[in-house]
């Protein structure tokens, strides 16, 4: 039992200083024209990259319809966060409707 509550706790540590320690040190240079420009641009980058990821190893490309499965969850995703403009919801309705198609086998 004290093993498991170390782990945790060291888990938790690790994870708490890799999110606070980037804004201890960077706190001075946020008027850098790179920081500006990852901040602006590298969120979209990421979210097109793990799009593409997802596409190409999670969709069904031997359905009757391939890649038809995360498509349609894609689409519903980027539609949900355009009319609600919350992130958390986009993802909870495009996970729930990813599962749902493939637990059923709607698209197979």
């Amino acid at each position: 039992m004290t093993y498991l509550l170390s782990f945790i706790l060291v888990s938790a540590l690790a994870t708490f200083a890799t999110r606070v320690i980037p804004f201890l040190f960077l706190e001075r240079h946020t008027d850098h024209p790179l920081i500006k420009h990852l901040g602006r641009y590298l969120p979209a980058a990421v979210m097109a990259l793990l799009a593409t990821v997802f596409l190409v190893r999670s969709a069904d490309w031997q359905a009757s319809l391939p890649g038809l499965d995360a498509l349609v969850t894609g689409v519903l995703v980027v539609g949900m966060h355009l009319w609600r403009r919350n992130a958390l919801l986009s993802i909870v309705t495009g996970t729930a409707a990813y599962m749902i198609i493939v637990q059923t086998g709607v698209t197979a």
